[in-house]
């Protein structure tokens, strides 16, 4: 019933038909609902969009305008961004953190990833069908108050594990040739390679994550021959009794976190494909393009971290160096020497298309905040928001990076709030595609207040402190889950979202 019910709305997908004048605000309306640049900022739009730069921020793309046709664009672009160290990093956590056995992680990815993955192919389909924004949308989610609040924080999540990310990929740049490049020029060169691709906007973006996937998928498969003759894998020992079932739902929630942390930006790398593209295409092909990276590479990191625990030259390296120390000691230790070096170079530089995405996103996040700054150019917001996330990663490298983790890890639980009502909205509310006039996102009487959407935020907010187990805190009910605690709330959150998804189609179809 389920799926016969989902594949009936999906169905509902048909290409924009031509509406009556009155549903739609005529050009000049939609022209005095944005907000006017000067004479300055109106010649940089130009001088920009001769060298054909995307000027474009928030704005619609119009049904003419959209005419990138390519399934494998949509789906590589996810395939680059995740087949990088920082998913490797977190698959190994399933083993040294959440002390999980080989087999049991396996389980745990596999399962957490289609559930985070199935809301973000979801939301790539609005940017076909209406050539807005993930955060614009968001206003006919939880009104033009809540979408605000998303969208800020969407800004503070995407500097923050911009941050982390190039923290890590520095780790690793450092670590080779006996430390010869310092920490903070590796930060600069992540940053600087990642403004020149983000600096051209979507084209240019998609164009670079459709090839920037295969360096890194070859050196993983140099991996695994490296990890095959170590001898170092053992599957280690399942997890069981409350302390197993709330290390499982720790890890868990935190694979989910990560492949559903991408559902905030989902829309933005679909506005210009066209209206007419078959929308099963686009949710399996781009469901296909981030659920095989992410399995692939967090259970190849997995596979890699049980060898700390048999091998103690592993294990310090790790404990020492963490990620980058595990891959140096498998490419190149008793190893690949100067070619796993080289390796390890290349996958330290996987991180900018990983950072890619936030940090084109993080203008039109921006831009949602205020509609006063979209006078400014997404490229001059793309630019402020990599040099922020620099100024942050070079002194959090040596100062500050386990409370950057920290925070970020409390950040990361506003990704279920948002799925949650905007299932809700979508399917009990509005009752599918059908629902929506796009040009409203200009018109503030036609969207909700924000009422609803800011009380689910907070009510929302309120769980997430009574069941959230992080380092520092350890919530209410998850001190009821084992000796380390558990995290509910996440898993609790994705029965919520399937249940609403069930009812709400059901209620549809009655």
């Amino acid at each position: 019933m389920l799926n016969r019910n989902m594949y009936e709305d999906l169905e509902k997908i048909q290409p924009i038909q031509p509406m009556s004048t009155s549903s739609y605000l005529d050009a000049s309306e939609r022209t005095e609902a944005e907000p006017r640049k000067n004479r300055f900022l109106t010649a940089v739009d130009r001088v920009t969009s001769q060298f054909k730069l995307e000027t474009r921020g928030v704005q619609r793309v119009e049904d003419d305008e959209r005419t990138d046709t390519s399934l494998w664009s949509a789906a590589s672009m996810w395939v680059a961004a995740n087949l990088v160290i920082s998913t490797f990093a977190l698959g190994a956590l399933g083993i040294t953190l959440f002390q999980l056995g080989f087999y049991q992680c396996v389980v745990v990815i596999i399962f957490f990833t289609f559930l985070g993955a199935i809301p973000f192919a979801f939301c790539s389909i609005f940017g076909s069908k209406f050539g807005l924004r993930q955060m614009i949308l968001s206003s006919f989610f939880v009104g033009s108050f809540g979408m605000r609040i998303f969208a800020a924080i969407n800004c503070v999540s995407a500097v923050g594990w911009g941050a982390i990310n190039i923290m890590t990929a520095a780790q690793l740049l450092h670590i080779v040739n006996n430390g010869a490049l310092p920490p903070w020029v590796a930060c600069i060169i992540i940053v600087l390679i990642t403004i020149i691709v983000t600096f051209f906007g979507y084209r240019v973006i998609h164009f670079f994550e459709m090839y920037a996937w295969i360096p890194s998928f070859i050196v993983f498969i140099i991996v695994i021959a490296r990890m095959a003759r170590s001898g170092n894998f053992t599957e280690g020992e399942w997890a069981t009794g409350k302390t197993g079932a709330g290390n499982v739902l720790s890890f868990g929630g935190t694979v989910f976190g990560f492949a559903a942390g991408w559902t905030t930006y989902a829309a933005d790398y679909t506005t210009y494909m066209s209206v007419r593209t078959n929308p099963y295409k686009i949710f399996f092909a781009v469901l296909a393009g981030l659920t095989f990276p992410l399995i692939f590479t967090m259970i190849l990191g997995a596979a890699c971290a049980t060898g700390t625990l048999i091998d103690e030259d592993w294990a310090e390296m790790y404990n020492n160096n963490s990620i980058g120390g595990l891959l140096y000691s498998v490419l190149v230790v008793k190893s690949l020497h100067g070619f796993g070096q080289f390796c390890c170079v290349l996958l330290a530089l996987s991180t900018v298309s990983n950072n890619i995405p936030s940090m084109y996103s993080i203008a039109m996040c921006l831009q949602a905040v205020w509609s006063k700054f979209r006078i400014v150019p997404r490229i001059a917001w793309t630019i402020f928001g990599n040099f922020l996330t620099l100024a942050i990663c070079i002194p959090a490298y040596y100062k500050f990076s386990d409370v950057m983790h920290n925070f970020m890890n409390c950040i990361g639980y506003y990704t279920a709030i948002y799925i949650s009502m905007l299932l809700s909205e979508h399917f009990i509310y509005r009752r599918g595609f059908s629902g929506y006039n796009p040009d409203d996102y200009l018109d503030k009487s036609k969207l909700p207040i924000g009422i609803a959407g800011t009380s689910g935020f907070i009510s929302g907010v309120v769980g997430a402190v009574l069941g959230m187990n992080q380092t520092w805190y350890m919530g209410v009910v998850s001190r009821q889950i084992g000796d380390y605690g558990g995290d509910p709330i996440r898993s609790c959150s994705n029965a919520k979202n399937l249940l609403h998804l069930f009812s709400a189609l059901n209620q549809i179809n009655s």
